[in-house]
């Protein structure tokens, strides 16, 4: 069964959520597991995660060590581990990795980017061993084209109530070395703990893999290093599972896929991921420009799992300055990347993008490819569509989840970013929804 740290209550009943993990007891629709760490006890008994509060995160770094880590990226695209003292919620933690995270959230940066503007991951076990806040010791700061980053904090509530595996995502204020603080939305990595949480079932030489913005869906051969298109992150060091999975989806007949592909794949649920990332108007997924997807493989049943991430252009997002609906704030359109001649590949509601099929036209993905041309598969696919629309959006989910969401940020963040902000790239995204609809 699925665990989800962010679980949505009917509309009537209310959205909100508290999540407080370790040294205390957990309900199984938390999806939280108790954990053991070297960290102070004490401390972790009131560490905490609740998700209808805005979160402080205050980062202490070497101005030259961030400096060159900036430079060395800019230089060479390697992005590198620096070491700082990271403070959540007041709890201080010392000897924390932290790196650049992202691609396409990189392209303007320079060495005078505000440090906490940047996109950033945080390895709080980096060095020292053990070392977690809440039972999570990998974060994400997240960069977002609207100031809110409601649109993706969102697109995660949804997931959860779609029935596919999310990850916990709570609105922080960051600074670094005393900076001006800024409104982000931080999520936890998919990492082993992850794993844990979410497929607590799965046999032990299972592995999460991560397909990297620059890689390949292709078949590259049966002894290629598939290692610069697919990231290991969590489980067994076996590119095998995966070796066969694109053998099959690139060299595979329609008949040998149909009868192959369900023993190697969840049907139902890959039918629900796309089905989804249509529905929320998210063209920057599976086989978007950003190549955004993890894949899961249970090494118990022999399947995989695809698991969605990125949506920080959910509900018509722009990727260069504009907010949820392809509007930045001051109302004017955002700038879009690619041909200007060519129709955008977003923005105009859900299917708007590809009207060929679910997914964006901008990335030729062979999964999907091989899915969508089985019209068994494709029928499920669009089945599922109608029952999202109806689960997600008509029932109200989506609605509750702004509101709540508006009110945390209205109590917890209404000094960094204006309440009328705030309530239009709300309204934004019940618009897009709308208008998908």
């Amino acid at each position: 069964m699925t665990k989800n740290f962010r679980f949505l209550l009917p509309a009537a009943a209310g959205v909100a959520s508290l999540l407080v993990l370790s040294g205390c007891a957990v309900t199984e629709t938390s999806g939280a597991r108790p954990t053991s760490s070297s960290t102070d006890s004490a401390s972790m008994k009131t560490a905490s995660l609740d998700q209808t509060q805005v979160h402080e995160i205050a980062i202490t770094v070497d101005e030259t060590a961030l400096t060159e880590m900036i430079q060395t990226y800019l230089d060479t695209g390697e992005k590198e581990w620096v070491s700082a003292s990271v403070t959540i919620d007041g709890e201080t933690f010392d000897n924390v990795g932290i790196k650049l995270k992202g691609k396409s959230s990189l392209r303007s940066i320079t060495v005078d980017t505000p440090a906490q503007d940047l996109p950033l991951r945080i390895r709080l076990d980096k060095y020292v061993d053990g070392q977690e806040f809440a039972g999570i010791s990998d974060f994400t700061i997240r960069s977002n084209s609207s100031e809110t980053s409601m649109n993706e904090a969102v697109a995660l509530d949804l997931l959860s109530e779609a029935g596919l595996a999310s990850t916990l995502a709570i609105a922080t204020r960051v600074s670094v070395n005393g900076s001006e603080e800024a409104l982000t939305l931080t999520v936890q990595n998919l990492d082993d703990t992850w794993v844990d949480d979410y497929f607590p079932d799965a046999g032990g030489d299972s592995v999460l893999y991560k397909a990297e913005a620059d890689g390949e869906w292709s078949w590259q051969g049966e002894d290629a290093d598939y290692s610069a298109s697919f990231d290991i992150e969590a489980g067994a060091d076996d590119y095998q599972p995966l070796i066969d999975l694109l053998d099959l989806v690139n060299n595979g007949s329609a008949e040998k896929i149909a009868a192959e592909l369900p023993g190697m794949l969840d049907i139902d649920s890959f039918a629900t991921y796309l089905a989804f990332e249509e529905v929320i108007d998210n063209f920057d997924d599976i086989d978007g420009p950003g190549n955004n997807a993890y894949l899961f493989w249970d090494s118990s049943t022999g399947r995989f799992t695809v698991v969605a991430w990125d949506h920080n252009l959910a509900f018509g997002g722009s990727p260069t300055g504009g907010g949820p609906g392809g509007q930045r704030p001051d109302g004017e359109q955002g700038e879009r990347i690619g041909d200007p001649d060519q129709a955008p590949p977003f923005g105009g509601g859900a299917g708007a993008q590809n009207a060929g099929g679910p997914g964006g036209m901008t990335r030729d993905n062979p999964l999907v490819s091989a899915f969508t041309a089985n019209s068994e598969w494709l029928a499920l696919y669009e089945s599922r569509v109608t029952e999202l629309e109806s689960s997600l959006i008509d029932s109200g989910t989506l609605e509750a989840s702004v509101d709540e969401w508006e009110n945390t940020l209205t109590a917890g963040a209404s000094d960094l970013v204006a309440d009328e902000t705030i309530t239009t790239e709300g309204d934004a995204i019940l618009a897009s929804a709308a208008t998908a609809d």
